[in-house]
């Protein structure tokens, strides 16, 4: 796995702040990606502030067309379950008709045939698209990042990583890998509210945390409301 790369921290009033910055970071990436090579690649996040950002994103104008989307991560539910992550960026950006990202072009984890059969499904298509034009991440109260948790040991050789004993319901997920994730041009970790405040100062204490080994090839932000930076900024 690739040593994570030096993350440049910005702190920012708000939720709301955040998602905008976030937005405008993506929107700036999509349009170098697009000018470049014809396509946007994006790994999308689950979360309360990702959903901010997606909704922000269904009111901008761009070239949808060229958008290839995918997910960090997925939780073994029916299709239409609305707690999965793929539903929720249904609602939020692809439901707008603005919006017209091609059916082909929505590469969502097929999580419903349970994590060992969806995770081998996501194997070829993930290795077919890296790098990643960008990479989007939350991060937890406990410090993992999409279905990847403290404590808990992953295969080191495989790009996509089927979870049966999640800490949080449902225990059957499916991940792609700290070394995938790490596979792009710019890294987005969107950090927000009191609760993630201990796990913020943990990870900038150096502790090991599923969201400390993600990196980049070029670039990585952590994005924070000042809710989640309090402690860190009396250091």
């Amino acid at each position: 796995m690739q040593k994570p790369t030096q993350q440049n921290w910005i702190v920012k009033a708000s939720a709301e702040d955040v998602a905008a910055l976030a937005c405008d970071k993506i929107m700036q990436c999509a349009k170098q990606a697009i000018g470049a090579r014809g396509e946007f690649k994006i790994v999308l996040a689950g979360g309360t502030t990702p959903e901010k950002i997606y909704g922000l994103l269904a009111g901008k104008n761009c070239d949808w067309q060229h958008w290839q989307l995918y997910l960090g991560d997925e939780r073994c539910l029916p299709v239409d379950d609305p707690e999965r992550n793929s539903m929720m960026v249904q609602r939020t950006l692809l439901a707008n008709p603005k919006v017209t990202i091609p059916e082909s072009q929505r590469h969502f984890i097929p999580a419903e045939l349970g994590a060992k059969r969806a995770a081998l499904a996501y194997h070829s298509i993930v290795e077919g698209a890296l790098p990643f034009d960008l990479v989007m991440l939350g991060m937890g109260e406990d410090g993992h990042t999409a279905s990847l948790f403290p404590d808990i040991e992953y295969p080191k050789n495989e790009a996509v990583h089927a979870v049966f004993n999640s800490p949080k319901p449902p225990l059957e997920r499916v991940s792609l890998s700290a070394n995938v994730l790490s596979q792009n041009t710019l890294l987005l970790i969107i950090v927000t509210g009191e609760s993630k405040q201990d796990a913020v100062l943990k990870w900038q204490q150096g502790e090991d945390l599923p969201v400390a080994r993600i990196g980049s090839l070029e670039e990585a932000l952590v994005l924070l409301d000042e809710r989640a930076a309090k402690k860190i900024e009396k250091e």
